[in-house]
C-alpha cells in the first residue's frame, strides 16, 4: 500500500453562466470555505502524495495566492493550459487540460473538477482502486441527482456490462430536468463529471487521441472531452475502467443561483 497517489484539479476554465468568475472560489462551506477548499477537505482525507492544479491565464494567480505551494502537508503545483487566442475562442478541452499536467504525474492519479463535490467517500474508493493496482477506477452518480433547476447541463452517461464494468461513456449535452424524455433518458442513469483514477500510462493514449483531434478539427470551438476520447480508449479494448460505487450525493455549481442550494445541502448534512 506505498504506492504515491497523485490527485489532479482541472481548473482553468472561466464559466460565462457564473459571470466570467472562478466558480472553484464560491464560498460554499460551513466554514465559508470555497468550493475548491471544500473538495480537498474531502479527498485529502486519503494520503495523495501531491496536488497538481491545471490553471488557465485568468484562474493561475488566484489558486497560487491561495495555496501556494504547498497545502496541509501536501505538496502543490501548477500546470498552466493555453491556447492560442488568435484561432481559438477556449481551450481544448478536458483532455487537453488534463495533457498539460503530464510533467507533473509520475505515478497513478485521481482526476476531478474543481467545480463539483463528490464526497469523501468517492475519493476514497478511487483511491483505494488505484492502491490496490486497478488499471482505472470511477463512481456514478444517478443522473436525476446531478441536474441544475437554473440551467442546462452537459453529462457523460455511463454503459455499463455484466461485470459490472464502464464498456462506454455517451456525452450528453444540454440535460435539463425537463427534457429527460426528450433525450431518451428517464434519470435513473449512472453518469459522471471527469472523477476519474487513471496509471499515467493512460496519459500517452489520451494525449495521441488529443493531437488526432486537433488535426481533424477545424471548429474553433470544439473540445476535446474525457468521457468521449476515454469511451474510445474502452470500446478498443486499451482501458478498463472499474465502476465503484459510492452512497455520496454530488453537488455542483453550473450557475450562480446553485451556490446557494449547495451551501445549505452541506449544512443540512452537517446538522
Amino acid at each position: 500500500m506505498g504506492k504515491n497517489v497523485a490527485l489532479v484539479y482541472l481548473v482553468a476554465g472561466m464559466s460565462s453562466r457564473f459571470g466570467g468568475k472562478v466558480k472553484q472560489f464560491a464560498r460554499v462551506g460551513p466554514e465559508d470555505e470555497t468550493l475548491i477548499e471544500y473538495s480537498l477537505r474531502q479527498a485529502l482525507k486519503n494520503d495523495f502524495s501531491k496536488i497538481i492544479f491545471v490553471v488557465g491565464e485568468k484562474t493561475e494567480t488566484g489558486f497560487l495566492e491561495m495555496f501556494g505551494r504547498e497545502y496541509n502537508g501536501v505538496p502543490v503545483f501548477y500546470a498552466r493550459q493555453e491556447f492560442d487566442h488568435r484561432t481559438r475562442n477556449n481551450p481544448w478541452g478536458t483532455v487537453d487540460a488534463l495533457c498539460c499536467a503530464r510533467d507533473f504525474i509520475d505515478c497513478p492519479f485521481v482526476v476531478c473538477n474543481g467545480d463539483d463535490i463528490y464526497g469523501e467517500t468517492s475519493f476514497k474508493v478511487v483511491f483505494d482502486a488505484l492502491k490496490r493496482n486497478e488499471i482505472s477506477a470511477t463512481v456514478g452518480f444517478k443522473l436525476k441527482d446531478m441536474l441544475s433547476d437554473n440551467c442546462s447541463v452537459n453529462r457523460g452517461i455511463f454503459e455499463i456490462d455484466e461485470s459490472g464494468n464502464v464498456s462506454g461513456l455517451d456525452e450528453v449535452f444540454g440535460i435539463t430536468k425537463d427534457n429527460l424524455t426528450q433525450k431518451n433518458l428517464n434519470g435513473e442513469e449512472l453518469c459522471n463529471v471527469n472523477l476519474f483514477g487513471f496509471s499515467p500510462d493512460v496519459l500517452d493514449m489520451l494525449d495521441s487521441e488529443l493531437e488526432l483531434f486537433k488535426k481533424n478539427k477545424e471548429n474553433s470551438k470544439s473540445e476535446c472531452l474525457l468521457s468521449t476520447e476515454l469511451s474510445k480508449l474502452i470500446k478498443g479494448g486499451l482501458v478498463k475502467v472499474k465502476l465503484c460505487s459510492t452512497p455520496d450525493k454530488w453537488m455542483g455549481v453550473t450557475g450562480p443561483q446553485d451556490t446557494e442550494v449547495v451551501r445549505k445541502t452541506i449544512l443540512s448534512q452537517l446538522a
